[in-house]
């Protein structure tokens, strides 16, 4: 055990793999303990996941607690609970980042509520600064600034917590850039006692089933979505077409997936996927601040809509005025003739 302040990191794991977001957060909190001299722990619970604790070491964790014992094989929630209680409890860590996974949304507020701290939602970016209480006449310094979107992504909001720890959050999977593994780094791999009471084991798991998304919005080089301005099905035919042609994948608007035009595993911004795919074609998307939240840093954006005053241009690249359902078609007639073109030079 060491004196030193630290951030923690919960690292989610299924079949001998970590969750993306777990090392998304590592990276992140690799940033932050940097500026305050911090050390940065990761916390694996599981069973026979020794190699994933040096997978979180390559990726900036100092240390790893790691808590194996058979009854961790898989998640559930008051055995892990427990560990992440405990260990809290004896360490004293100053921040505790969670993902924002089904798994992390029902570990975390477990955790803060036992251990009496705050918990901010869903943050889409995490800073260190300074807190003044003008009545009180006094300053906090080095909080964590728990920035999320609030009110339905009208404003935005930055949290503090200065008079609880750990200084809890969760982020959704993509907001942080995942850190380069560095095989070279160095780390502390330090068992911890599973101490568990009788009721953490009131669920018992007779079997599992997994089932694997077939749709990687993340990791796609092009996406072609769809918003509101997509009238029906034919039209979103047109944007699949276009994402084939361009080696990519389709994606949506929550106004596109609420109307049922797409399955929910499509949507794109605060309430769906963060992407940043090397191209990114919106089609008959207003541009609302939820749906910018998740694609805003992508290396190029074509905006197609009917509005001239439409938000989505205020961040486009190229922007197109006009009827998706007119421009996608001339969109897809130029890719294709350019691809007989390369071809017919070869």
């Amino acid at each position: 055990m060491t004196d030193r302040k630290s951030i923690w990191v919960s690292i989610e794991h299924t079949d001998g793999r970590i969750a993306d977001v777990s090392l998304e957060l590592t990276g992140k909190a690799r940033d932050l303990a940097d500026q305050l001299g911090y050390e940065v722990v990761g916390l694996v619970c599981g069973y026979e996941v020794d190699e994933l604790a040096w997978e979180v070491i390559r990726h900036g964790a100092d240390r790893v607690l790691l808590a194996d014992h058979p009854e961790l094989a898989h998640y559930r929630t008051l055995p892990y609970a427990r560990i992440a209680i405990t260990e809290a409890r004896k360490r004293r860590p100053e921040i505790f980042l969670v993902g924002g996974t089904p798994n992390g949304r029902d570990f975390a507020p477990r955790v803060a509520s036992a251990l009496r701290c705050g918990l901010t939602a869903d943050c889409t970016e995490l800073q260190i600064g300074d807190y003044h209480v003008r009545r009180e006449g006094r300053t906090y310094k080095d909080l964590l600034y728990q920035i999320r979107p609030a009110f339905g992504g009208n404003l935005v909001a930055t949290i503090v917590n200065p008079n609880t720890r750990p200084q809890m959050a969760t982020v959704r999977e993509g907001v942080m850039r995942m850190p380069a593994a560095d095989p070279s780094r160095m780390g502390v791999v330090e068992p911890v006692t599973s101490e568990f009471e009788p009721g953490d084991f009131a669920l018992e798991v007779l079997s599992r089933e997994v089932r694997h998304s077939t749709v990687r919005l993340k990791d796609a080089p092009v996406i072609v979505s769809g918003g509101a301005g997509i009238s029906d099905a034919d039209e979103f035919a047109l944007l699949r077409e276009l994402a084939n042609l361009l080696g990519g994948e389709v994606g949506a608007s929550r106004a596109a997936v609420d109307a049922g035009m797409i399955g929910r595993e499509y949507q794109v911004g605060q309430t769906g996927t963060t992407v940043r795919p090397r191209l990114y074609i919106a089609a008959g998307i207003s541009g609302a601040v939820q749906h910018r939240a998740g694609m805003d840093e992508s290396s190029k954006i074509i905006a197609i809509n009917t509005d001239p005053n439409a938000p989505i241009f205020q961040i486009a690249h190229y922007r197109v005025v006009g009827d998706a359902a007119e421009v996608l078609p001339m969109i897809i007639k130029a890719v294709r003739e350019r691809a007989i073109d390369g071809r017919a030079a070869e």
